[in-house]
């Protein structure tokens, strides 16, 4: 059990102690940002209140992709159990958002009773009406994997003429909303069809101010040779330069995550590695839930000061009598120059601000003289929160890891590949040899030892000055050849023996074939002659 106290002078004579993280986002929340939140009609313009449940859900993820790119298929492949309500098929199949959940007996519960649990974090989606709640539903299900994560399956993005059927809800809003709750955003594409539609592109705009939670997967790579793949690969990360505007390369995950046999196995090596990759970014979501939240409060309250600061500013430049209509329109089509205004006077970042199109026309159907003018005391409370809770909050958030046990995702897939022969590089550089009787090194040994004898042996060993001439022939780094002396020197007396000076050219082969090197001499890779004879 963790408290912190709040130290500063102007704070209430009782000083607030927070339990858990969870507990106090929840109170900072209540009593610091919702108040400036509620005055200048944040929810209105951005995004609903946040709720006891959007502190308290496990860590969420969001597959987003046009029809037949594998969201469900995904799912099912993490899950390795079907869910309530799947529907697989290269049509557009799944036609609703499902939240998979754990629950201790199988079912689905429909939107509209969804958004009335105050437990599930979702009671705001009430907002988007019944043409999206009739196709909301929650599949819960009992699975290891669904104990410490959950996911979001979405409606498949039209192209071509479909994109022009309406759904009858705003798509993109929804998507939106999901993006600021969850912990990661997962864009699936099919390696046959990576034209981006309209639609698409749209919702990929809709995520802006989230690519940090964006991780983009290359679906079906298994049906595609290698130098196509390639090609298909490039294509793929022009399209998303065009659409996504930030400097930095998204991480794309090639593979094929379903669990049919692949198709076009020349790949399988890369397929497996990326798979790790993506499975260990997933897995490491419980890990950092509390971090995740930390840091969409803070963006939060960034945003809610900006819309302040632009409320009150257009509160200000209204006339109190006549001209009202004249000088909204005149306020609106000005917006831009009063961002910069804004910019300037508060030291406020460009980036802060929300969208000047969609803030102007958000503001159309406004009442600008039902604003409310610059509260200072709402402001300085929330300044406050940044510059000294959240601080203490962090300190928090590092003592709870330290005193939890390490919090990862189990279960389903991600137990598939954890030990065992089909675990990942199993068998593989460091890891050769690990199942068979013999010393592994022993197969080059003799090749090993005719160099060894040449480099003057004394008592049977080679100092190390001489053992370095010949390994440097390598040209591998000096730090990689002092991991390989540390890993081969057994008995640490600056020399190598026969055995020892095998051991260290056998590690060095298995680094120029590209293998990692271990931390720590597998028990395997130890000289027989070395190995303690168990009591």
């Amino acid at each position: 059990m963790f408290s912190w106290l709040g130290t500063d002078d102007r704070r209430k004579k009782d000083p607030e102690v927070f339990q858990t993280v969870g507990d106090g986002l929840k109170k900072l929340y209540r009593t610091k940002l919702l108040p400036l939140e509620e005055s200048y009609k944040f929810h209105e313009f951005h995004s609903p209140a946040l709720e006891d449940a959007d502190f308290d859900n496990k860590p969420m993820v969001l597959l987003v992709g046009q029809y037949s790119t594998g969201k469900t298929s995904f799912i099912r492949y993490l899950l390795e159990q079907d869910f309530p309500g799947m529907r697989i098929g290269p049509e557009p199949t799944t036609d609703s958002f499902i939240a998979v959940m754990h629950g201790d007996v199988e079912g689905v519960i429909p939107g509209n009773a969804l958004v009335v649990d105050p437990k599930k974090p979702f009671r705001k989606l009430n907002a988007f009406g019944n043409a999206f709640l009739n196709r909301f539903v929650c599949a819960q299900l009992p699975n290891p994997v669904l104990e410490s994560i959950s996911v979001i399956d979405t409606p498949g993005i039209l192209s071509g003429e479909k994109q022009r059927l309406s759904r009858g809800y705003d798509f993109a809003a929804v998507l939106e909303w999901f993006a600021e709750r969850v912990d990661r955003i997962i864009l699936l594409f099919d390696a046959h069809k990576l034209d981006i539609s309209d639609e698409f592109s749209d919702v990929i705009k809709a995520l802006k101010n989230h690519e940090d939670k964006i991780r983009v997967v290359l679906n079906k790579a298994d049906q595609i040779e290698t130098q196509q793949l390639m090609r298909v690969y490039g294509a793929l990360m022009w399209s998303l330069g065009k659409i996504v505007n930030t400097p930095e390369v998204i991480r794309v995950y090639i593979g094929s995550f379903w669990s049919h046999p692949l198709l076009i196995p020349d790949n399988r090596k890369l397929f497996e590695a990326e798979e790790q990759d993506l499975f260990k970014d997933i897995q490491s979501l419980p890990r950092n839930a509390a971090l995740r939240k930390l840091n969409d409060l803070i963006k939060r309250a960034r945003l809610a000061k900006v819309h302040a600061y632009i409320i009150s500013a257009l509160k200000k430049d209204m006339p109190s009598v006549f001209g009202k209509e004249n000088k909204k329109k005149e306020l609106i089509g000005s917006l831009a120059d009063i961002y910069k205004r804004i910019e300037r006077e508060h030291q406020i970042s460009p980036g802060d601000f929300p969208s000047l199109k969609k803030m102007q026309d958000q503001l159309q159907g406004q009442d600008l003289n039902k604003f409310q003018p610059l509260k200072p005391k709402l402001l300085e409370a929330v300044d406050d929160m940044l510059a000294h809770d959240i601080a203490g909050l962090m300190v928090l958030v590092r003592q709870e890891e330290t005193q939890r046990p390490n919090p990862v995702v189990k279960g389903g897939a991600f137990d598939g590949t954890l030990n065992g022969p089909f675990g990942h590089g199993y068998g593989e550089g460091a890891g050769e040899g690990i199942d068979e009787a013999e010393w592994v090194v022993a197969r080059d040994k003799p090749a090993y030892d005719e160099i060894f004898y040449t480099l003057s042996p004394v008592n049977g060993k080679v100092t190390g000055a001489n053992a370095k001439r010949e390994m440097v022939k390598s040209k591998l780094p000096n730090t990689v050849l002092g991991k390989i002396w540390k890993l081969a020197d057994i008995d640490k007396d600056g020399m190598l023996d026969d055995e020892e000076f095998a051991l260290a050219n056998h590690l060095i082969k298995v680094k120029l074939e590209g293998h990692e090197l271990p931390s720590d001499l597998p028990a395997h890779l130890v000289p027989p002659s070395k190995r303690k004879i168990p009591e």
